[in-house]
């Protein structure tokens, strides 16, 4: 039989099988998949091939094979470094939730996140949310950030899953497409699902006051299929965005900014750090590119691990 995988907990996979029936489905052996070692070999949007077995009272899947992805967006395991974790699989287009505060999300993650979809070929929408709550001041920031990567070629709206705002222009995007939202936890990711589709009803949680941030309330990925011809994964909340299996000399071909640049710089390898005659710094310097943007390149050039507790310029704490 051959089906999609709607959830994975790690160990049981649910598969919705050509039919529409799902079912509870565990692997066959070990998986290897083209030498990326990952905590998960198989992850939501997965098509896979099972077979049935009668166990007793129960029927068991046994998954047998993994069909060729189109995509997937994939990060740094937390806690094994050395390990990756695939979010999901077959995507049509990713929304990455954004807020300014309860809880932050820094211009660096973000930055990370567009990164990794630019890489995988999956086109990535932001959504700055929880327009509701923010006062005069805070309200020109969001613009300042939505005009800074409209600018460089990304969709951004802002929604309010609180009054509704923008929500159908969301679903008018999502029709007919299979999306995930992501995003740290306490951004609203399953809020503006149930607003979406309220007969889902996913939990959801307040924010902690004591660091500003999310509770986990998703706890593994999981797809839903949307009385308007949609299909949403919603996944796990997620502090930190390491990117992964990238050589120095590419990442600046995943900013799209800097792309359309590269060819004016004096050297065909330039990593726009020291080198002379560079039209990324050029362009850095007159204003054309955003300095945040810029942080985020020499940070993932550098290698260094982001920073979760940062403001939305990217700045420490």
């Amino acid at each position: 039989m051959i089906g999609v995988v709607y959830k994975s907990t790690g160990s049981w996979y649910t598969v919705k099988a050509t039919s529409g029936d799902f079912y509870e489905c565990r692997i066959k052996g070990k998986f290897r998949i083209k030498g990326i070692k990952s905590t998960n070999p198989i992850a939501v949007g997965d098509k896979v091939t099972f077979e049935v077995e009668e166990t007793g009272d129960e029927t068991v899947g046994v998954i047998s094979e993994i069909a060729n992805r189109k995509n997937y967006i994939i990060r740094k395991s937390v806690n094994l470094s050395k390990q990756t974790h695939i979010i999901a699989a077959n995507l049509d287009q990713v929304f990455l939730m954004v807020t300014l505060n309860n809880p932050p999300t820094s211009t660096s993650f973000i930055d990370r996140f567009l990164v990794t979809a630019e890489a995988y070929q999956i086109p990535a929408i932001l959504l700055f949310n929880k327009t509701d709550t923010y006062s005069p001041e805070e309200t020109d920031e969001i613009k300042y950030l939505a005009a800074l990567y409209r600018s460089i070629g990304y969709q951004c709206i802002g929604i309010s899953s609180t009054t509704g705002k923008n929500i159908d222009q969301v679903k008018e995007l999502m029709s007919g497409k299979t999306s995930m939202f992501s995003g740290h936890s306490g951004v609203g990711k399953s809020t503006l699902v149930n607003t979406i589709e309220p007969k889902l009803d996913l939990k959801t949680k307040k924010i902690s006051t004591q660091h500003s941030q999310g509770q986990h309330t998703t706890t593994f990925a999981e797809m839903y299929d949307l009385e308007f011809g949609a299909k949403i994964i919603d996944t796990p909340g997620i502090k930190g965005f390491g990117i992964v299996d990238m050589e120095k000399e590419e990442i600046g071909n995943y900013f799209p900014d800097f792309f359309k640049l590269k060819d004016q710089c004096k050297f065909n390898n330039c990593l726009h750090i020291e080198e002379p005659k560079c039209a990324i710094k050029d362009a850095l310097d007159n204003d054309e590119i955003a300095w945040s943007r810029y942080r985020s390149y020499v940070q993932m050039i550098k290698g260094e691990e982001e920073n979760y507790r940062v403001d939305i310029h990217g700045e420490k704490k």
